[in-house]
């Protein structure tokens, strides 16, 4: 299958080309950028040198679309909103790592994002691209939206409890810390060094655009119209989402039983791997990898649910889960191209 990468110059669409360098059932035909067309990847990344001997390529959609089956965005917001509807209208795949079209409504968009999005019908028939949550829909689409790292982190810690009704869906409170690979490889005085070393930031408090994307999938599992607080930071480590989650539990139930009830709904998801009784992840186990590892506890205090739920941003957050569900779409095993065993230490 011949596939193409559109922002192959930046972190998730040079991820994408590491974890597609052994996929037995695609070819890497097109690599695209605006910003750097002409250039040789190797030039970008020196770590590619005699793996990928290509050159970054303009944005021509007539000449892309006659040489591609799939295509994977890893632009900006704000890109993929006026490109992707000229890809579909000639038949080709789509898998957007951005924010362009994970939410429904278009006025949320416009609000959160800061941007008008002019292509409604696409915000409706685009397939949110949770692998775990929405396998059944996924190899049906021919427009995967794929997740943010801090709702993938956040929900799939979420589900389980959300699903079996166990949790006042208003009680959500997701404390998130994330990698400075999280904000891409531009320049800016916030990723600098000196500003990341040895600091802890809290930033976009009560406006950080994952938000309404999180509640959307809250609402569409519990069936109600809910409200989160959600905070995150920046820690001064390379790569890692760590998203701390509490909750108010509508019953009392054990530690015990609440692990019990992940392990079920999770028995069939590879990538998932829930830790036992006092036990807690930390972002260096999930180094590198698709996995997401989970785990629990109940304040039995307050009847408060604790998860700590970590991911990879760049691979489960981004680039692996995208390669997840093209697998999905094709039929193919959804680990393939993605077991590799995390980088430790």
């Amino acid at each position: 299958m011949n596939i193409g990468i559109v922002g192959a110059n930046g972190y998730g669409g040079v991820e994408l080309l590491r974890l597609l360098q052994h996929h037995p059932f695609v070819k890497i035909k097109k690599i695209v950028s605006h910003s750097t067309q002409g250039n040789s990847i190797t030039h970008i990344y020196p770590h590619l040198n005699n793996v990928y001997d290509m050159n970054l390529e303009a944005m021509n959609v007539p000449e892309i679309a006659s040489n591609v089956d799939l295509l994977f965005f890893a632009t900006p917001s704000g890109v993929s909103k006026e490109v992707i509807p000229q890809f579909l209208e000639q038949g080709i795949t789509c898998i957007d790592l951005s924010g362009d079209f994970r939410l429904k409504n278009k006025g949320e968009y416009e609000k959160w994002y800061k941007q008008t999005h002019g292509t409604t019908a696409y915000l409706q028939s685009a397939v949110y691209g949770l692998s775990e949550v929405f396998r059944e829909k996924i190899p049906e689409a021919k427009l995967i939206s794929n997740p943010g790292c801090y709702p993938t982190a956040a929900l799939l810690g979420l589900i389980p409890v959300l699903k079996a009704k166990m949790i006042d869906p208003n009680s959500i409170i997701i404390d998130g810390k994330s990698g400075v690979s999280g904000a891409g490889r531009n320049l800016s005085l916030g990723n600098a060094y000196a500003e990341i070393n040895e600091n802890v930031k809290a930033y976009k408090l009560a406006e950080h655009q994952h938000t309404p994307e999180i509640e959307q999938v809250i609402n569409e599992i519990s069936g109600e119209n809910t409200n989160i607080s959600f905070t995150t930071h920046l820690v001064p480590m390379t790569r890692g989402i760590m998203c701390t989650t509490y909750c108010q539990l509508t019953e009392k139930v054990t530690t015990e039983k609440l692990i019990d009830l992940y392990k079920s709904t999770y028995e069939q998801d590879y990538f998932i791997r829930i830790r036992p009784k006092g036990v807690w992840p930390a972002t260096k186990e999930v180094y590198g990898s698709n996995f997401c590892d989970i785990g629990l506890v109940v304040d039995e205090r307050t009847n408060r649910l604790i998860i700590v739920s970590v991911i990879d941003n760049l691979v489960k957050g981004a680039a692996g889960q995208a390669i997840q569900n093209m697998n999905l779409i094709n039929g193919w095993d959804e680990k393939t191209s993605l077991q590799t065993v995390p980088i430790y230490p």
